[in-house]
């Protein structure tokens, strides 16, 4: 009889193996991609990763052996999307990494016209974390607006604005330089939502130039040239991981 505790959810063993994340693996699920011993696989199934033959899109994932767990910074440049792959053939962020030891995937997401820091990984666990508005961690953002930007704009940024019909967690906004017609602002947040830096702006009355992402909890892009990826040092997955317990306690406390 196989035991319960050999049996894994379909979604997270192909994220565990760097195939790609959970939710890209539910909606190739539920798009026909994924079989299981040559059916058809179910979101939420149970398989046994030693025994069960699993394939996506016809190829067979490999997932008896150990993957390494892989962590790497990459500076996306504008005009790369977020995907591993992209339907309408754009340009994405999977060709700057296909010389990576493993296949890896993005941790959340920077859009099209958007640059800078971007994590990517095989640790579907880690990824979640990172992504999770509940763990805390902070995105620093070097944002170009135009024209210009007054003290209340400024303010409604940081104390949170209303987006889809939920308000955004406070922010922090320091305006770095001004110059006629343009300013540069930090703004650093602990969510992630759905271009939520250029939507922010947006709804203050701000048009945004130009976006990079310059820091993402205690890794900082630094001079990495656009294109280029690097693996996080030591000192960096071990100052994230603290980060991430640290903002699991805050979390605790605030639902005390």
């Amino acid at each position: 009889m196989q035991k319960k505790e050999d049996l894994v959810r379909i979604h997270k063993l192909l994220s565990d193996a760097g195939v790609m994340s959970r939710r890209k693996a539910e909606q190739s699920i539920q798009n026909g991609k994924v079989t299981v011993n040559g059916r058809k696989a179910l979101i939420g199934q149970k398989v046994n990763p030693v025994r069960d033959i699993i394939t996506v899109e016809g190829v067979r994932v490999d997932t008896r052996q150990h993957q390494k767990r892989i962590y790497l910074a990459l500076h996306k440049p504008r005009g790369y999307v977020t995907t591993m792959q992209d339907e309408m053939d754009r340009r994405c962020v999977a060709q700057l990494v296909k010389d990576a030891p493993a296949r890896v995937y993005p941790i959340g997401r920077l859009d099209r016209n958007s640059e800078g820091l971007l994590l990517l990984t095989n640790d579907g666990d880690f990824a979640n974390q990172i992504m999770h508005p509940s763990y805390h961690v902070p995105k620093c953002y070097r944002v170009t607006v135009r024209p210009d930007i007054t003290d209340e704009q400024a303010t409604r940024l940081a104390e949170g604005v209303e987006l889809d019909g939920e308000r955004t967690a406070p922010a922090q906004v320091t305006v770095l330089s001004k110059e006629p017609g343009r300013v540069v602002v930090q703004i650093i947040i602990t969510e992630g939502r759905n271009r939520q830096i250029r939507r922010m702006c947006e709804a203050v009355g701000l048009e945004v130039a130009r976006l990079k992402r310059t820091s993402i909890g205690p890794v900082r892009l630094g001079m990495l040239p656009p294109g280029k990826w690097r693996m996080l040092t030591p000192q960096e997955l071990s100052s994230l991981q603290s980060a991430l317990r640290r903002g699991q306690e805050q979390n605790g406390k605030e639902k005390r």
